[in-house]
């Protein structure tokens, strides 16, 4: 680290020619769920984006982003006008293919932009002569994270771009001269206003407003995806499967609907065997309850560590406790929390857990065998790579001090994954075959959650007693 400080945009054109040649991976549902919104949004007038549904892949994301669809679109016939048509599902031309796998590429350049401004602004109390360093590495952690590498350009979905929003809107917020920019990027304050009228507007003249509130938020999917994401309610379905055992001998009673139900990995309610029932309006009440004491913290002490610190726990409240997470959504924890990691050596310890589960729970994303090895290498040495530079250039915490108890917390839980990534990628297969398939989904689950829900404690501990 002492000799070679790469400039993020030394880094984004080594890793631009990486994802190059990643075009012709494995691409997941996501590849023809955009695709066909590129279609929806192009080829149809706003009022039935949210009704068409010849495709099972209805456009279900906020009309700001139904927005950014509709102008990829208008490059997007220039390669191949065919990927357009509503009716042509599955259609994957290799014009389509590089189109929108470039189009990952090229809007991710807006978190490289949102990085580099924040490089200045970075709230880290270290020496002012090295003081770039630690800010240099958190940025160069989040461009290159395995989160992006894996979800955007193999999985395919654009969460670089919207994290470049987010992280940009971040950075507006430090200075005073630009809080109001901040405040239209993030919703804050009265920006909101101005912004749910925007999007929304247009909708609640046509009478659309049930239709699209149908489509955002549907209630009918079941609690936990088809593979569970390694939240509160991942532990809570495993816990039920474990009493699913041991119910017999303690004789309690057994729901014999739900034997089946949450094992199979399909997307529709779920049903708990023998602990009870999880409804919207529970997992609603616990994610705002959860965000409000980071809000209450915040109006306490309007700082912008503090700031960071809330939103990094108001992505934790919904990843933890909403309704049908994808394990996608790690992201929303991972990287608000980079830009805090570095504090001191206790906020490390917290985030070491998160690192490390939050991007082995991303591994089942991409299942097949030709995948395995640049999913598995790159993300260890992500891993090695910038947590050993993160724990050379944290800020020390005070001489007495004792060593943070997540630290040896977080020893355990990374030994402990080197045999689960063995037996979910390889032995599973080869003692089991094709029986009890859901059984590596559940063992990377529940072990990734033990770590998130590991951080979020160690998070909340170090963030209510500053």
């Amino acid at each position: 680290m002492d000799k070679f400080h790469p400039s993020l945009r030394e880094c984004a054109i080594a890793a631009t020619a990486f994802k190059l040649l990643l075009f012709p991976a494995y691409k997941s549902t996501d590849f023809e769920v955009h695709r066909n919104w590129l279609a929806i949004t192009h080829s149809l007038p706003v009022k039935e984006w949210y009704y068409e549904k010849t495709s099972e892949w209805t456009l279900d994301y906020p009309p700001f982003f139904a927005v950014f669809e509709w102008i990829l679109g208008q490059v997007a016939r220039f390669f191949d006008p065919a990927m357009l048509d509503v009716r042509n599902l599955g259609y994957d031309s290799v014009q389509t293919v590089y189109f929108q796998r470039s189009s990952v590429m090229f809007t991710e350049l807006l978190l490289l932009y949102a990085l580099q401004k924040h490089l200045p602004l970075c709230p880290l109390k270290f020496d002012p002569e090295s003081s770039k360093r630690p800010a240099h590495a958190v940025a160069l952690s989040i461009f290159l994270s395995p989160g992006f590498l894996i979800v955007d350009h193999i999985h395919f979905q654009y969460n670089g771009f919207l994290y470049g929003v987010l992280i940009l809107s971040i950075t507006l917020a430090r200075s005073p001269s630009t809080r109001l920019y901040s405040g239209f990027l993030f919703a804050l304050g009265v920006g909101i206003v101005g912004i749910i009228a925007a999007a929304f507007g247009p909708f609640l003249y046509w009478g659309q407003i049930p239709q699209l509130l149908s489509r955002l938020f549907p209630f009918s999917r079941g609690l936990c995806h088809a593979y569970w994401a390694p939240n509160i309610w991942a532990i809570y379905s495993f816990i039920d499967r474990v009493l699913i055992i041991v119910a017999p001998r303690l004789d309690l009673p057994i729901n014999q609907e739900a034997l089946t139900s949450v094992t199979r990995g399909l997307v529709g309610d779920t049903t708990f065997a023998v602990l009870p029932e999880i409804t919207p309006r529970t997992t609603f009440l616990l994610t705002l309850f959860f965000q409000i004491l980071s809000l209450i913290k915040l109006w306490t002490n309007p700082t912008y560590e503090t700031f960071l610190g809330a939103i990094t726990l108001c992505g934790y409240a919904s990843f933890l406790f909403g309704w049908h997470v994808h394990e996608k959504a790690i992201l929303l924890v991972v990287i608000p929390f980079s830009l805090l990691a570095l504090k001191d050596r206790r906020y490390l310890g917290a985030f070491r857990p998160l690192a490390v589960a939050g991007h082995v729970s991303l591994f089942p994303l991409l299942f097949t065998a030709p995948e395995f090895l640049i999913k598995t290498v790159y993300t260890i040495s992500w891993l090695v790579v910038f947590l050993t530079a993160f724990d050379a250039l944290v800020s020390p915490v005070a001489v007495n001090t004792r060593r943070f108890l997540l630290d040896r917390f977080t020893m355990v839980f990374i030994i402990v994954a080197i045999p689960l990534i063995a037996y979910t990628s390889l032995a599973h297969k080869v003692l089991f075959g094709d029986r009890y398939e859901f059984l590596p989904l559940m063992f990377n689950s529940s072990y990734s959650a033990v770590g998130v829900v590991g951080s979020w404690v160690g998070f909340c501990w170090l963030f209510f007693s500053a």
